[in-house]
């Protein structure tokens, strides 16, 4: 049967002002299982950690979709966001991201629909075209994947159409159920800025994964801004930033921190995804020349140090990238340290205090 879908005009975006920016901290987490844990402690952290962060006063709290790793236990967001929203009051909650080929649109539209009808106002939809695991994975998830752009595109006009109750076919309407008043925020993700041209077409917000890809940089997000053509729920450009952040009360400390994330990284290189280790057990362990070099090529993807010297870095990061959220995702192996990590950062910009009144000011230079 053949399916044809129809979308509404576009309407007209406002004018940017981009002198002055509203900087809001938001939080990724990817649900690790850190070696000797468990999936249902690393899940468990997660929904403790999603109810701490709107106490401190982050914006939102994206979690993400992984597939054929026993490190992550994030597979399907769209069910953790349930718990997450139902474990919360006024925090968004957000996917970052659904895999959009590892889906059928129609599932995708149903499952944000049924959450956005929950918890209206709150759920943010972050998607992607990586595969979140392996090729093989992604082929079992979706044994139409077709691994192609143009089927990613059609994904995303489709699933347009099931927001806004605009897809039929010859036999009559097609509908996303429950029929929702509204649609959830929509992101595409980013870590190349290829997906940033895509992101501007569709008239979505884009988050820019530089934790992936410590590269990406001012330009990604201005040919964003270049592109971008308005869209009935968004009429301006809106970026984010996603990085990795380490964040602790000593330089030392921080500097730990930083040492095995540098190594896990490294082991990720080499397809090790099965188990991240303990600071103590990579405490002596010495990086040889190659490691160094990657450790150098990978430095852009993280930012570490103490509250002080992470606040001054990731600010110096918005206004280089003129983005006004940054997305922060912290990975170790102790959960206290992780969790205290959020704490420092939301202690060093003030989170709680600037909820309750407005988000620190930055001021761009041209």
């Amino acid at each position: 049967m053949k399916t044809i879908f129809f979308l509404q005009q576009r309407s007209c975006r406002d004018v940017k002002d981009k002198n002055k920016f509203m900087l809001r901290i938001s939080i990724l987490d990817q649900s690790i299982v850190p070696k000797g844990s468990t999936p249902s402690l690393a899940i468990a952290n997660t929904i403790r950690l999603v109810k701490l962060a709107e106490t401190w006063g982050y914006h939102r709290f994206w979690v993400s979709e992984h597939h054929n790793s026993a490190m992550i236990a994030g597979s399907s967001p769209e069910l953790l966001m349930v718990r997450l929203a139902r474990e919360t009051n006024t925090i968004r909650i957000g996917s970052g991201g659904i895999m959009l080929p590892n889906h059928s649109a129609l599932k995708v539209a149903e499952n944000f629909r049924l959450l956005e009808t929950m918890y209206p106002g709150r759920i943010d939809l972050g998607m992607g075209r990586a595969p979140g695991g392996d090729r093989i994975s992604a082929s079992l998830l979706n044994p139409s994947n077709m691994f192609s752009e143009e089927s990613y595109l059609e994904q995303l006009e489709q699933l347009q159409a099931f927001f806004h109750d605009a897809a039929t076919s010859q036999f009559g309407p097609l509908l996303a159920v429950p029929v929702a008043d509204t649609v959830p925020d929509q992101w595409i993700l980013s870590s190349s800025g290829g997906s940033s041209a895509i992101a501007a077409k569709f008239g979505m917000g884009l988050a820019v994964a530089r934790f992936i890809n410590g590269f990406a940089g001012r330009q990604v997000v201005a040919d964003y801004e270049s592109a971008f053509k308005p869209s009935r729920e968004l009429l301006q450009p809106r970026a984010l930033l996603a990085i990795s952040v380490l964040c602790a009360e000593t330089d030392e400390k921080a500097q730990q921190l930083r040492k095995l994330a540098d190594y896990t990284l490294l082991q990720f290189e080499k397809g090790n995804y099965r188990e991240m280790n303990s600071y103590e057990e990579i405490r002596d362990y010495v990086f040889s020349d190659y490691e160094l070099e990657r450790i150098y090529y990978n430095r852009g993807r993280i930012v570490s140090g103490t509250p002080k010297d992470v606040r001054e870095q990731l600010e110096s990061l918005a206004i280089e990238l003129a983005v006004q959220e940054i997305m922060i995702s912290t990975m170790t192996h102790s959960q206290k340290d992780r969790f205290r990590s959020f704490e420092l950062i939301a202690e060093a910009f003030e989170l709680s205090r600037e909820k309750s009144s407005h988000s620190p000011s930055l001021t761009i230079k041209q």
